[in-house]
This record gives C-alpha cells, structure tokens and sequence, in this order.
C-alpha cells in the first residue's frame, strides 16, 4: 500500500490557521483603534495570538500599527518626562520672585556704596591736610 498523500489537507489546513490568524489581528488592531488602546506589535500579536515575526510579513498590518501609534499620544513613558504646566509655572514664579529679592538686595548694596563714597568724599575735603614735617620718606 502506498503512503497516503496529505499534501492537500496539509495546505488547507495551513492556509485556515493563516485566514484565523489574519483575522485575529485584525479584530484586535479594529479594538484597539475603536478603544484607543496603545498599540504595538508585541501588544497585537500577544493579544491575538500571533507571532511577532508573522506580523512582520504582514506589512498592511506593519502600516496600520504605526499609523494607529502616530494617532495616539504615548501614555506609557519610560524615559524623562516633560514638566507639566503648573511645574513650570512655580518653577517660573520662584525665579521671579528670586530675582525681585536680588533686585532689592542690589539696590540696597548700591544705596550703601553711594553712602560709604559721599562720606569719604566729605572727609576728604573736610580734613585738614597733614602738616609737613620736612623730612621726605
């Protein structure tokens, strides 16, 4: 008896596990757009249970990730993140106030020094000069 030949029920069934894994990643791309899910393709293929790697033969559904990504703001940060309004506004209110004090300050310091040259101006001209005794240093 010859070996059965499964040759077509092999491909029928792999062309099957290819319309459901299709599928999946398109109803779980189709979610996630409706939802707003941040999406990435580690995301879509766990969630569909696909591999990585299948999506990247896939570059309909590549497209479709990174479109859906530029569409929504990136909720998960990792790295530094920006400051936010009311942070920049202390932050901006502390400096001002930081430079209104020193403003003071250097007004005051500048008062005191205009003092200090008006009294040695005064006592320069007022002193009378010192006698001269005659003997030259």
């Amino acid at each position: 008896m010859p070996p059965a030949d499964h040759t077509t029920a092999l491909a029928e069934a792999t062309r099957r596990r290819a319309e459901q894994a299709r599928h999946r990643a398109e109803q779980t791309l189709a979610t996630a757009a409706r939802t707003g899910t941040p999406t990435t393709i580690a995301a879509l293929a766990k969630t569909a249970g696909v591999s990585r790697s299948w999506i990247y033969t896939q570059p309909d559904l590549v497209t479709a990730i990174r479109q859906l990504q530029h569409r929504q703001p990136a909720t998960d940060r990792t790295g530094p993140q920006p400051a936010s309004v009311a942070s920049l506004r202390q932050r901006l209110d502390t400096a001002l106030g930081r430079i209104k004090a020193l403003r003071a300050n250097n007004a005051e310091l500048t008062r005191q020094l205009e003092t200090a040259h008006g009294e040695i101006r005064r006592l320069r001209h007022t002193r009378p000069p010192e006698p001269r005794t005659g003997k030259e240093p």
